[in-house]
């Protein structure tokens, strides 16, 4: 039986809320015969919290999973937040000395700190390394510090660590192409990789949408965003996009905020100084968010410019959901998903004039907006359905089995 160990700072505990992609592929792996390990952090990013080891949820599972200690941060721009992530790379590589030597290590990335431990120890025991890149560092930091020669001073020994832990890998996951191009840019080793979008598996996503209770005016017609209420997500324009509607007479449109993040209160406020109604939901347990979701009538991608993110979580949510999407997104490979499905509107980002354009025509034009919505739902099937698309990652790994 081979011995998997997956080494993932920001995986979610089982019992959390979410719909991680990491406590998923470890159930994959054990249902097919391996022995499955999950390496995670004490520390809560999501919500800004230390865990309480819960024997419960973790007695629901046939694999092992180890919590590892870092101090923790209130800010995802800080010193404190580096210092935590090198104190959990630091802990996992004493944990990895300890534990008998694994089989295979699979390593997202990021954070670079535990990445970096893991492929250092990877090369140095010949042990076979796959990694899984969520996001890009320090790429995904530039639009919050972007001072062209001072971030770029900074940013330096990070790109060194992301280099080194990509052209370490035996083999490179993904979620989307955007990123597996970045890695095999030093990669001597891999040929090509593998993009897997995050995704969802639709069997429960449609099993908890038969279930939804939620009810909904008639006359409403609900607009939907879910994800982190951060730095990342332009929600300014789309409540922007909002009051141009409501002074052209549109007064029965809801903006539903579902998630939460550091600035919440922000756009809370911003929605009350404008008179939109909005309602911020906070973050919901995975099967609540659906039940919301699936009674909307459209979404938005409001990513803010300048931002690394390719294909991000929520896309597809509304894709299950069967929603016609308004993106301001800037990744060309979402972008084209949308124009080759039809399963929205790509429009301008960061303009608000453009996105209540968008939002208005999508009111008016009822059946093209129930055509881009099933054209989404296709989307989903084809492309987001894990249990289809996560099969790739586990032919991936079996390759040497």
């Amino acid at each position: 039986m081979k011995d998997i160990l997956i080494v993932a700072h920001f995986s979610q505990m089982p019992g959390e809320k979410g719909n991680g992609r990491f406590v998923y592929l470890a159930e994959m792996l054990e249902n097919n015969g391996y022995k499955v390990e999950i390496v995670t952090t004490s520390f809560s990013h999501a919500t800004k919290k230390h865990r309480k080891y819960n024997e419960e949820h973790l007695k629901q599972n046939k694999y092992k999973f180890t919590l590892l200690d870092e101090i923790g941060y209130c800010k995802n721009v800080s010193l404190r937040r580096l210092f935590s992530h090198y104190l959990f790379g630091r802990n996992l590589g004493v944990y990895l000395n300890e534990r008998k030597k694994p089989d295979i290590i699979y390593c997202a990335v990021p954070s670079l700190d535990a990445s970096y431990i893991a492929a250092k120890y990877a090369i140095r025991n010949k042990v076979k390394f796959v990694i899984d890149i969520q996001d890009i560092w320090p790429e995904a930091f530039n639009m919050v510090f972007n001072t062209p020669i001072i971030s770029k001073i900074i940013f330096l020994p990070m790109n060194r660590k992301a280099n080194f832990i990509y052209s370490a890998a035996n083999h490179i996951v993904a979620v989307s192409e955007t990123y597996v191009k970045r890695a095999l840019d030093v990669n001597k080793k891999c040929k090509k990789g593998l993009s897997v979008f995050l995704g969802t598996e639709l069997s429960n996503f449609d099993k908890f949408a038969e279930e939804s209770k939620v009810v909904k005016p008639k006359n409403e017609i609900w607009i939907a965003y879910i994800g982190t209420l951060g730095h990342s997500y332009d929600l300014t324009s789309v409540i922007d996009a909002f009051s141009i509607l409501r002074s052209k007479g549109y007064r029965n449109l809801k903006f539903i905020v579902m998630g939460d993040g550091p600035l919440k209160k922000d756009f809370q406020m911003y929605a009350m100084q404008k008179g939109i109604p909005c309602e911020f939901t906070g973050m919901l347990d995975y099967s609540k968010m659906v039940e919301i979701l699936v009674k909307c009538d459209i979404a938005v991608n409001p990513i803010t410019r300048g931002a690394a993110a390719s294909i991000i979580n929520k896309v597809s949510d509304y894709a299950a959901a069967g929603l016609a999407v308004i993106n301001t997104q800037e990744c060309q490979e979402y972008q084209n998903l949308i124009d080759k499905y039809y399963a929205g509107i790509n429009c301008r980002n960061n303009n608000s004039k453009d996105l209540s354009e968008k939002i208005q025509f999508l009111y008016n034009e009822v059946e093209i907006r129930k055509e881009m919505g099933r054209n989404n739902r296709k989307l989903a099937e084809e492309k987001f359905d894990r249990h289809i698309t996560y099969q790739r990652i586990l032919d991936l790994i079996s390759i040497d089995k």
